[in-house]
């Protein structure tokens, strides 16, 4: 799938190379052009459905960061947490930094972040709304007739 992406995204390249530099009598040039062009439409469609079986195939693990391999991904937190009580950021690092190395660190598991977008406010609610005001703008029908046209013909 993600090979074929790639090969998506490059197609506007492609166009424009084969149709620079036109000569008089360009229309095998724009032959060549469908053969480019068709084939993208299977190949996005292939990505579209490997994308849809693989999303609904996934499963959550909600409980992941309960495992202790994930604990060293708070370690920021535990670092933000002793600034926050005074301690200067290079000493508060360096405590932090020792107890990993010494095999001590033990972090509380609950995160603070409040800024947008981080983990403690990804705020989910607003991309949700967001995409569907975008999808909302396509119009999806128009796009399946073309599509039916360009495959009937």
């Amino acid at each position: 799938m993600r090979a074929k992406c790639n090969k998506i995204q490059s197609l506007p390249n492609d166009i424009t190379l084969l149709l620079a530099n036109l000569p008089s009598g360009y229309f095998r040039d724009l032959q060549i052009l469908k053969e480019m062009l068709f084939p993208v439409f299977s190949d996005l469609r292939d990505c579209i459905d490997i994308a849809a079986f693989m999303m609904d195939k996934l499963i959550i693990n909600r409980n992941i960061m309960d495992d202790d391999r994930y604990k060293y991904v708070f370690s920021v937190e535990e670092v933000n947490k002793l600034v926050l009580q005074g301690v200067p950021f290079r000493d508060a690092y360096k405590q932090v930094g020792k107890q990993i190395a010494d095999g001590k660190f033990n972090p509380e598991k609950k995160v603070y972040h409040t800024h947008a977008g981080s983990i403690g406010n990804l705020c989910n609610d607003k991309i949700k709304n967001k995409m569907k005001k975008n999808l909302e703008k396509f119009r999806f029908e128009k796009i399946n007739q073309s599509i039916e046209k360009i495959l009937i013909s």
